[in-house]
Formats: C-alpha cells, structure tokens, sequence
C-alpha cells in the first residue's frame, strides 16, 4: 500500500513538471529598458516623433503588439544647450523614458470601470460620497502625446538668450552710489580674522559656562587663572619697554656722550693699539683694540653712547642672530682676560684680537681665532 501511494506521488510530479508555465500578460514583470545612447539634437526629433507615433497607435489599438514597452527604444543622452552633437557625457542630459514603457505596459488592459459612490462612514466627509476620481489609461495616453509634443516643441525652438538686465543693473547702480552706501565696503582679510577669533572665544566660553554648571570648582580656577595670565603679561610688557628704553637708538643730531667709547674715533684707538705694539706693550696693545672694535660699533648706532657700560653688558646688545655676535664674544673674551683677569698678553694675543677686530670694523663676521 505504501509502495503505492509514493509511485502516485511520483508521477503526480512528473507530470507537473512536464505542463509548461503560463502568465498572465499583466502579471508579466516589466521588461528592462536597454542602456542609453549618446544621441544628436535631430536623433532626439526623431525619437520623438517615433515615440508620438508609437502613443497613437497604442491608443487606437490597445494590443500587445502595438503596446509592446520595448518598441520605446533606448533612453537619450542629449547635449547640453550651446554644446556640441559631439559633446561628451559630462556636457549632456539624460532623458529617461521609463515612464513611458510602464505606461505601455498596462495600455493592453481595458480601462477599469469607474469607481461606485461610497455610502455610509466610508464617504469622505465635505465631499459627499464620491471617491477621487483615478486617470484611466485612455486619459494617461492623451496626457503621455501632450507631454512628448511639448518634449518636441521645446527640442525645435532655439534656445533664448539671457536678458541683459541693463535697466536693472542701471537702477541698482544709482542705488549703491547714494549717501547711505558711500562708505560701504568689503570686509578685509584682517577684519574676518577677528571675526573668527571672536566667535571662537565665545564658543569657549560658552562651552565653559555649560561645564561649570556642573563643576562649580571650574569658576574660580579660571578666575584666578585669567588674573596671572593678565599679571604675567603687565609684568612681561613692562620688561620690554625698559628693556627697549635703554637701548634705544640715538637720534640722528645727537653726538656720544662724554667719555662713550665713540666719542673718540676707532681710527685713534687703532693707532694707540699699533704704537703700543711696536713698543711691545701687549697688554695695552689689545686693550686699545677692544675699545677701537666698541667705538666702531657704537657709531653705527647698535646702541646709545655709554661709557659706564661693562664689556659683557655691550656683548648682550647685539642681537643673538647678528652674525658680529660671534667675533664681538671672542674679542670680549679675549680682553677681559687680559685687562681684567691679569693674564700676561703675548705677541699672538695681539695679533688675533687684531684680526677679530679689522672684521668688526669692516663690518663682517668678525669671527677669528680670538686670543686663548
């Protein structure tokens, strides 16, 4: 019996699957449209015609055949106005037709009867009982040939050029030049920048404000905080106008003061420096150079005239990048160890302060050997 059963079965299914499957024409699923082409300005007219052509058709008959979506053909890639038939795709325009072969697709069926009056609670209130009434498709095709006519006009007529706006522009250009925008302008860069800094100060300090409504510990550290950074800053300000007061420049009608290393020429230090070296006074032959490459310098208004300063405080006059810096070290070096030091100076010491100093004078480097 069961053997019976399962060979009934089995030919039930071979059976079924020998039938060939069948569908309903409007459960068929939409056939896809083919991939679109790069057509010129009279490929679209043409098209369209067709496409018009086809609508009319489709609307007399009402068949498969003649409503078939395929004969819809590719979509159009048209150029851009002012552009040429040979444009590429970034300079054209798709234009789609799918809307057009889901239409075709259900031009087959005949138009649904129209919809029965509605009664009861399910009448829409303030409208009485009539449903909206829904576009059948003998109405979908007259509207798809208005919209390809009015596809085909638009593709016929030229495109318009641009008004000139010149009596508009005239007006706003008597507008701008009255009175109320005479000291109107455009912002400048320096203008934005603070702009800027300010908004974004104030979104601190509104991030702020929300923490410290939860953190009351964040107003008084900020608080404080604000007050040393204010301190600092006078403090740090007034450093460096008493730092610029006293070596400012010397104004032009000014001479050196009394007893300044420029008061006398670098020229006389020089021949004091040469004269005692033939006498063999080392010593003081470096010491008249020092103050030979000071008095050069101090002419040239590096700093104001002072003869009270120290060797070390006209050494921190010059800027840490100024490249005499160097030789102005080594020939500082080289005399506070001899003059004030007490070391006995030899003919070489001499010879290379000399040498350090004519490269102060000339106005180089002046970096040298420099006495040891």
């Amino acid at each position: 019996m069961i053997a019976f059963a399962l060979t009934a079965i089995g030919d039930a299914v071979h059976a079924a699957a020998q039938q060939p499957i069948t569908l309903n024409p409007t459960e068929q699923p939409a056939q896809t449209a083919k991939a679109a082409r790069d057509a010129s300005m009279d490929d679209y007219r043409t098209h369209l015609l067709a496409l018009t052509t086809l609508v009319e058709a489709c609307a007399k008959a009402r068949d498969i055949k003649t409503c078939d979506p395929m004969l819809v053909g590719p979509d159009d890639r048209v150029p851009l106005p002012g552009a040429r038939d040979s444009a590429p795709a970034s300079e054209r325009r798709l234009i789609r037709y799918g809307w057009l072969r889901v239409l075709l697709s259900g031009a087959q069926d005949a138009d649904e009867p129209p919809p029965a009056p509605l009664t009861g609670p399910q009448a829409f209130p303030g409208e009485g009982n009539i449903r909206p009434p829904k576009p059948t498709t003998t109405q979908l095709l007259k509207d798809a040939e208005a919209r390809l006519a009015h596809d085909l006009a638009q593709a016929d007529g030229a495109a318009e050029p641009l008004p000139a706006y010149a009596t508009e522009r005239d007006e706003l250009s008597k507008v701008l030049a009255g009175r109320d925008f005479r000291d109107l302008g455009e912002e400048s860069k320096r203008d934005t920048w603070l702009e800027r800094l300010g908004n974004w100060i104030n979104l601190m300090f509104e991030r702020v404000a929300q923490f410290g409504s939860r953190s009351a510990w964040i107003g008084p550290v900020l608080l404080w905080g604000l007050l040393g950074a204010v301190c600092i800053g006078l403090v740090w300000g007034l450093m460096q106008l008493e730092r610029r007061w006293r070596i400012r420049l010397i104004p032009e009608g000014g001479g050196p003061a009394a007893g300044a290393a420029s008061a006398r020429d670098w020229q006389l230090w020089l021949e004091d420096a040469r004269r005692a070296a033939a006498e063999g006074k080392w010593r003081e032959a470096v010491h008249f150079v020092y103050w030979a490459s000071i008095s050069r310098l101090e002419s040239r208004r590096l700093w104001p005239a002072d003869r009270a300063r120290t060797p070390r405080e006209y050494l921190s006059l010059l800027a840490t990048e100024d490249p005499r810096r160097p030789g102005l070290t080594s020939l500082t070096g080289s005399f506070e160890r001899i003059w004030y030091g007490g070391r006995t100076a030899a003919e070489a010491d001499y010879q290379a302060a000399e040498q350090v100093a004519n490269g102060l004078i000339a106005g180089t480097s002046g970096s040298g050997g420099g006495a040891r």
